[in-house]
């Protein structure tokens, strides 16, 4: 009997169908994949199986009995425990007390039994590989075996089903052999685990059963040893087979027009930070469009706030135009000409409540005031100018940002960078969540950037996008540079193949 069942769930949000007739089992004792891209329905599927959403349709069953959990402390009560990506405890509270927390042991008077407390604690945590002192606050403890705490805690309460969201992202290697030696023992005593992961070393390694969802639906489900990696891969991203094969039939036969023999105009060398990036080394010459390709989490989006001077490294140099800016700073970003257009324009773009010309204004300020006064006239030049180039449809200048379409959005995002006269362009999902028209027009202004000497590096998920848009394309996974694409390989075929390419083993074990 399946321990868990979601049948023809579908959630909808305003404007969004976020999960639409998905099923999903999970058998005792089974450790059981959920994959996807961003918008793929994962963190909304789990919101519905642990009672943070309520579903608009479909049914839950657990343990063979139709379940309905009204908040996410009625499925914890049922035996569904969830361990996120983000550590949900308390970090000026001791390490032993986030453990117990809520089951504290009492004595007879009903009193805390805090020595009793800390010898369990101590003795548990050991069996996760945490030595720390269990006395003191959790946020002393490295993020890693802050994880491992959360994970104890969750075993702890006598769960029948884990769910995992991206368990490994803080942990050591050897905490992650810890995790799976865990994950064996819940595998033994018939626990059911679903495993959320980008990794897909990791998934061969410790998964039996995987289910893939895009835009809200479930594309296929089944036993993952039965499905080739690179299989894997294009369902993720919609991509069958039988196209990529065609496309990688009738590849480009050579690069398009890059000065091959001009200096770089950006070299990032070496780039390491924080356990999510390693050793990242390419370069961009003038006029040159270079695709950062993988899967979510391969470390597109932090190689990109790096070179920027958003994420800071531990490692590595970034240069501009010959200029070494060792590990850049926001500021010395932009003073050397490094524009970013981050992922989310949204939250770390557009400022919705300003006009379309104060959004534009907004990075050009220095340049176009004099002794603190700012000139009307040469912030309204450039808005006119930037507005007609990039076709911006707005009332006027005036009109809210945050009333525009995405796509328009996106566009005056842009125009911001482009007033600031960058040498490089760094575009993160510059595409994303605009009309078809919309994102022609970007891709066309992106081609054209290119033709007058910037370069741009672009992450974009849409692999025919990266493909067609990209004169070379360095691919990553798990932070790591993993294959570089040129010429007639930068082919959806090829990327496809490198990003699903099994670690060597040393890197795997």
């Amino acid at each position: 009997m399946p321990l868990l069942e979601v049948s023809d769930v579908s959630k909808t949000f305003p404007g969004v169908r976020a999960l639409d007739q998905v099923s999903f089992t999970l058998n005792p004792g089974e450790v059981h994949a959920l994959v996807g891209e961003n918008g793929a329905g994962k963190s909304t599927l789990i919101k519905v199986i642990t009672g943070v959403y309520q579903p608009d349709d479909g049914e839950l069953r657990y343990q063979g009995e139709p379940a309905r959990f009204g908040t996410p402390m009625d499925a914890q009560h049922a035996g569904i425990s969830t361990i996120y990506q983000e550590v949900n405890l308390i970090p000026l509270m001791s390490v032993s007390h986030n453990l117990f927390l809520g089951r504290e042991p009492r004595n007879r008077l009903g009193l805390l039994d805090e020595g009793r407390m800390h010898r369990e604690a101590r003795a548990i945590l050991a069996g996760y590989g945490v030595t720390a002192d269990i006395r003191l606050p959790l946020g002393t403890l490295a993020l890693g075996a802050q994880q491992m705490v959360a994970l104890a805690r969750a075993v702890m309460i006598d769960a029948k089903v884990v769910i995992m969201d991206e368990p490994t992202s803080s942990l050591e290697p050897r905490e992650v052999e810890t995790l799976f030696g865990v994950i064996r023992e819940l595998h033994a005593r018939g626990i059911g685990i679903v495993y959320v992961s980008h990794r897909l070393d990791e998934l061969y390694r410790i998964c039996d059963a995987v289910t893939i969802l895009r835009d809200g639906r479930v594309v296929h489900t089944g036993r993952l040893a039965d499905l080739e990696r690179i299989r894997l891969v294009a369902l993720m991203l919609g991509r069958e087979m039988s196209e990529i094969r065609r496309e990688g039939a009738t590849a480009f036969s050579s690069e398009k027009a890059v000065d091959t023999g001009a200096a770089p105009i950006l070299r990032a060398s070496g780039l390491t930070s924080r356990r999510k990036l390693h050793d990242i080394t390419f370069d961009v010459r003038p006029g040159e469009v270079v695709g950062l390709g993988g899967l979510l989490g391969a470390g597109r989006s932090e190689t990109i706030k790096a070179i920027g001077g958003a994420y800071p490294l531990d490692d590595g140099d970034v240069q501009v135009d010959g200029v070494d800016l060792k590990r850049p700073t926001t500021v010395q970003a932009v003073r050397n000409g490094i524009a970013v257009q981050p992922e989310d324009r949204k939250a770390e773009g557009i400022v919705a409540g300003l006009s379309v010309r104060e959004n534009i204004a907004l990075a050009v300020l220095p340049k176009v005031s004099r002794l603190g006064l700012v000139s009307d006239a040469r912030i309204d030049a450039i808005v006119e100018r930037y507005m007609t180039r990039l076709r911006i449809k707005a009332s006027s200048p005036d009109q809210l940002v945050g009333d525009l379409s995405g796509g328009n959005q996106q566009k005056v995002l842009l125009a911001r960078l482009l007033a600031t006269g960058p040498k490089v362009l760094l575009l993160d999902e510059p595409t994303r969540g605009i009309d078809v028209g919309a994102k022609a027009e970007v891709q066309s202004l992106i081609d054209e950037l290119a033709a007058e000497g910037i370069g741009v590096v672009l992450v974009s998920s849409d692999a025919e996008e990266l493909i067609e848009g990209a004169d070379r394309v360095v691919v990553l996974r798990d932070g790591v540079v993993v294959g570089t694409l040129t010429g007639a390989s930068v082919t959806t075929e090829d990327l496809m193949a490198t990003i699903a390419a099994a670690a060597p083993p040393e890197e795997a074990e």
